[in-house]
């Protein structure tokens, strides 16, 4: 019992316990009811995993199924990201733990309560569940938002390599602040259309509906809803990756003030679609301008240090191009965090203003279908970015080392980015290819994002098995990390 309660210990109450849970819920959800998909059906496996486990899917209930699946996994997260945020925004340990404690509750009742609703039959007391959980982690979220105020005196820098006021107040911390507070009114700004379900309002997907010329104020809602609260998941891993790789001088003194800025107009912005939409858009345009630059200031900084780093391990004084490019690359992981902000303008930004700037012209001619798998693909593009960018700094997190710290990094940057660009190349076919002609270039190209994506899983897989294995060792690698969260003093502050 008592080997069970250190264990619990472990899991639940510090960061890369719970952070190891959410990664392994998600798993789990996704290769559940990953066993529904287009390939499984293909292969005959969809209908017998439904039988066996006793699923009831009526066809047209299909979309809020959906729903509740997306909702369930960016929940947890969610709930990731402020793991990481409270482990390394200063912060007292007992808030910590009430924050950690409120979201980990909200997230996993739920995900269990919201899948059994959605697909085993509607028992009305789950579904109440579900929406239960997900108001403890809005709570969780509000007692997050107050713990980041960064006007507190306490928290205040002096230093003059990070951006602050000339009172001393955090602007980085500000920044998260702004984040959290943007989330929470974008999680309202979701909600409020979904309290109107059964009084006039149906569950739809978002990719079905762009093509309607009027749309009503609850759809606009629920499409602003969708797209603010993937930038905003983007916006805080950006911060976090910030915070790891400790971010500072001019970079960073120009980037926090550029995201606090670029946060409020895109919340605005999003906001801004139901009564004024003809507009919205242009808003949130200039607000990702603010957003994108601050990236760039803090890929230009990591880079810069990357190279310096590598140069110093090797006592290279004199570095030709090649000796750098080398010291780049010599750490996949912090490298790999912000080559995948600097990608995704490639095949996510890129292909978003692109498809703006054409869309009566090319994108609306094309059939519905083809328009509908490039808005799929476009989010679904951005959401795996960010899950490689939590995986590469949870690799970080956990203390991989050497050729496992190699081997994970590499895998996961090269496997995602030959996925992701192969169903970039998908998404837009009919730009270079014609219908009749297009069963080549989708044959390679689904190939290659399914040999992708199977890389990635393998290795979150082997990754996930390893910490298993040794959970159950007594002195394994977790006793370590469970010293480290310093349970025995409560008060003590989170100083990272």
């Amino acid at each position: 019992m008592e080997a069970i309660k250190i264990r619990f210990n472990f899991l639940f109450r510090s960061t890369k316990g719970l952070v190891l849970v959410a990664i392994a819920l998600i798993s789990l959800e996704t290769i559940f009811f990953g066993m529904l998909s287009g390939p499984m059906a293909e292969m005959g496996i969809r209908d017998f995993w439904i039988r066996s486990m006793g699923m009831v899917l009526l066809a047209a209930e299909r979309e809020g199924r959906i729903i509740m699946l997306y909702h369930t996994i960016a929940m947890a997260v969610v709930s990731i990201e402020v793991y990481f945020i409270t482990n390394i925004v200063p912060m007292s340990k007992d808030r910590q733990a009430m924050i950690n404690g409120l979201v980990t509750v909200g997230y996993i009742t739920s995900m269990i309560f919201g899948m059994w609703f959605a697909y085993f039959g509607h028992n009305y007391v789950f579904h109440g569940l579900f929406i239960f959980g997900q108001s403890l982690l809005f709570f969780g979220g509000v007692l997050l938002a107050i713990t980041l105020w960064p006007w507190q005196k306490k928290y205040h820098v002096t230093n003059p390599e990070y951006a602050h006021t000339r009172g001393g107040v955090d602007l980085e911390r500000a920044a998260f602040f702004t984040m959290a507070v943007a989330t929470l009114g974008s999680v309202l700004y979701g909600a409020i259309p979904g309290s109107m379900f059964g009084n006039g309002f149906e569950s739809f997907l978002a990719e079905d509906v762009v093509r309607l010329p009027h749309k009503t104020p609850l759809e606009l809602a629920i499409i602003g809803h969708l797209h603010i609260m993937l930038t905003l998941i983007a916006i805080a891993i950006m911060l976090i990756i910030g915070r790891w790789l400790d971010f500072k001088g001019k970079g960073h003194k120009i980037a926090m003030p550029l995201t606090i800025l670029g946060t409020v107009i895109i919340t605005l912005g999003v906001w801004a679609v139901v009564p004024f939409e003809p507009i919205a858009h242009k808003i949130i345009n200039g607000g990702s301008i603010f957003i994108l630059a601050a990236s760039f200031f803090l890929i230009a900084y990591t880079w810069r240090q990357q190279v310096q780093r590598g140069l110093a391990e090797k006592g290279i004084t004199q570095a030709h191009f090649g000796q750098k490019v080398r010291a780049l690359l010599h750490d996949p992981l912090p490298f790999g965090a912000t080559w995948q902000m600097l990608y995704m303008n490639f095949v996510v930004t890129a292909i978003g203003v692109y498809m703006a700037i054409n869309l009566d012209e090319i994108f609306r001619v094309w059939t519905a279908r083809e328009e509908r798998i490039t808005l799929t693909g476009h989010w679904h593009i951005l959401a795996g970015i960010i899950a490689t960018i939590i995986l590469l700094y949870y690799g970080d997190l956990v203390g991989l080392k050497g050729k496992v710290r190699q081997w994970f990094g590499w895998v996961i940057i090269i496997a995602s980015d030959v996925a992701f660009t192969a169903a970039t190349i998908f998404s837009i076919k009919r730009l270079f290819v014609s219908e009749t002609a297009q069963q080549p270039i989708t044959n390679w190209t689904m190939l290659l994002t399914d040999i992708g994506l199977f890389l990635v899983l393998l290795v979150l897989g082997i990754l996930m098995v390893w910490r298993l294995i040794d959970l159950f060792k007594k002195n394994g690698r977790w006793t370590k990390e469970l010293k480290e969260t310093s349970l025995d003093n409560p008060k003590k502050e989170v100083l990272q």
